[in-house]
Order: structure tokens, then C-alpha cells, then sequence
């Protein structure tokens, strides 16, 4: 009976996965990519397909390639459907995250690793503040990235950092500045996207290189969304204008936090997919693990 009970509510929480990740799937907007983002390198190997519909970067021996978007911000929710090189695609890694510039940097990462055929990505996250980062978090998925598109989020404000998947939040670093902890909210960031070749430790640390029989590697964006204050050239916020913006318009992420079913799911995703978490790497930091992770249950 016990048994039985555990299965219904796996299942009901699988069911709730499925309906989550359709409601994402159904929500983004089908915008044009050239209004929001260049690609800045590659020697043509990334390319804008549909009217700007599409956007696809590609590797081969030669040259991985890139874009970043046109403006910078201070704050937002950013949602894009990515669909991953399928395939052998060891030894490549293909990145979404928000960066500033300088040596102190700010940085908020999603990195793709490749994978053998059969075996699963592993989806890397971390968070850098004023040139610190090492706070990784590593996951497998519920379903092969490859087979389709999924969205991929970062709600960022000035109280936390959320990573969601198909709306599913995976991870959550919150701001602990009044306990010392570095916390990225100064620094406007551009948005940066690139596929290339990482084989001297993406994929099992580099035991398994790539397999450049199969390239070029390909891999697809489209439908992006987002909701954040801009930041123009001398400083200044849309938040902080008297204009309305679709910032000011839809300002939910501002203050966005977990409810009581955002917490149900980070915890399961956290249970059964994660694979790595730097709070619990007492080897590596064995001269006293970071601070919020000796303060906090640090997700």
C-alpha cells in the first residue's frame, strides 16, 4: 500500500512537470531575435534563419560561434527556447547566461556539457559576484534536450537569483549581502549565448574528447522573452523612468519569489537530479566551505 501511494504521487508530481513545461512552452513569445541580439562571432557559423525567427550557432574544428544581446540591464526575467546538439555531442558545451565587464565581474551561467550518445547533458549553473564565482550546481534532466525545444530562465532581482526549466525552478541563491555573502546588483549585464569546444573538461573532465566526424554541431534558439530593466549607454534604467515600459508594465519579477509549489519542485529537482552541489564539496573546500553554505541550507 505504501508502495502505491509513493507511485500516485510520483506520478501526480510527473503529471505536474508535463503541465508546467506545456504552460511554458505555450507562453513565450514568438519574437524576432535581431531586435534583441547580434551575433558577434563565429565567421558566419552562427546565423539568424526565418526572418530572425531562428537562431542558430555551430561548431567545427575551426571556430564555435556566438551572439550577445543589443542592450544591457539591471535586473529581469529572461526566457529562451533552446534545443541542444543531439547526438555525440562530447566535448562541446553550449552557454546562456548574463554577464558584466572587467575583472570583477558579475556572472549568472547556464552551460550545456555534452554528452556520448545515450548518456544525458549535464546542465552546469553558477553565479559569480564582483569576480568571485565557484558556487556550481550541476543536473541532469527529466528529458532529453535535444528531441525538442525547452525554455530556459534566469529571474534575477535584487533579492534572489532563480533558475528555472520549463518553469521549473532548479535552483535559488538568494541575497545574504547583510551576512557578507557577495551579491550580484550593481553591475548591468548583457545577455551571452556560444557553442565551442570545451574537450579538456566538459565531458567526464576531459577523459572523453570530441568527435569532429561529427561535426559541425548544431544547436537551435528561438522565442525569446524578456521582462527587465534596461540599462542605456549613461547609466540610466527603464525602471527608473517615468515612461511606460514593459518593465514598469509587468513587473511581477521584481519581487518574484518561491510559493509554497515552487519550493515542492526545486526540492525535487534537487532530490533526484542534481549531481553536484558545491555546499556539500567538502574535499575541495577543505580549508571551510563558502560562507553561505555554512550559514544557510544554501539551494
Amino acid at each position: 500500500m505504501l508502495f502505491l501511494c509513493s507511485s500516485i504521487r510520483v506520478s501526480m508530481m510527473l503529471l505536474g512537470l508535463l503541465l508546467l513545461a506545456i504552460s511554458s512552452l505555450m507562453a513565450a513569445s514568438a519574437g524576432n531575435l535581431n531586435q534583441d541580439f547580434a551575433i558577434t562571432w563565429g565567421d558566419g557559423r552562427g546565423k539568424m534563419l526565418n526572418n530572425g525567427q531562428l537562431l542558430m550557432l555551430s561548431l567545427d574544428k575551426t571556430s564555435g560561434s556566438g551572439f550577445q544581446s543589443k542592450n544591457q540591464y539591471l535586473f529581469g526575467r529572461f526566457d529562451m527556447q533552446i534545443k541542444l546538439v543531439p547526438g555525440n555531442s562530447a566535448g562541446t558545451v553550449t552557454t546562456f547566461y548574463l554577464s558584466s565587464q572587467g575583472d570583477n565581474h558579475d556572472e549568472i551561467d547556464f552551460e550545456f556539457l555534452g554528452n556520448l550518445s545515450g548518456d544525458p547533458y549535464t546542465l552546469h549553473t553558477n553565479v559569480f559576484s564582483q569576480g568571485k564565482g565557484n558556487r556550481e550546481q550541476q543536473f541532469h534532466l527529466w528529458f532529453d534536450p535535444t528531441k525538442n525545444f525547452h525554455t530556459y530562465s534566469i529571474l534575477w532581482n535584487s533579492q534572489r537569483i532563480i533558475f528555472l526549466v520549463d518553469n521549473i525552478p532548479i535552483r535559488e541563491f538568494q541575497n545574504r549581502e547583510s551576512d557578507g555573502i557577495p551579491y550580484p546588483h550593481t553591475q548591468p549585464m548583457k545577455i551571452y549565448s556560444s557553442l565551442w569546444d570545451a574537450e579538456d573538461w566538459a565531458t567526464r573532465g576531459g577523459l572523453v574528447k570530441t568527435n569532429w566526424t561529427q561535426a559541425p554541431f548544431n544547436t537551435y534558439y528561438r522565442n525569446f522573452n524578456g521582462k527587465a530593466c534596461v540599462v542605456s549607454s549613461n547609466g540610466v534604467s527603464s525602471c527608473d523612468s517615468k515612461t511606460t515600459t514593459s518593465a514598469a508594465s509587468d513587473n511581477t519579477w521584481q519581487s518574484q519569489q518561491l510559493d509554497s509549489k515552487g519550493q515542492r519542485y526545486l526540492r525535487w529537482v534537487q532530490k533526484n537530479y542534481m549531481i553536484y552541489n558545491y555546499c556539500t564539496d567538502y574535499k575541495r573546500f577543505s580549508n571551510g566551505r563558502p560562507r553561505e553554505c555554512r550559514l544557510y541550507k544554501f539551494h
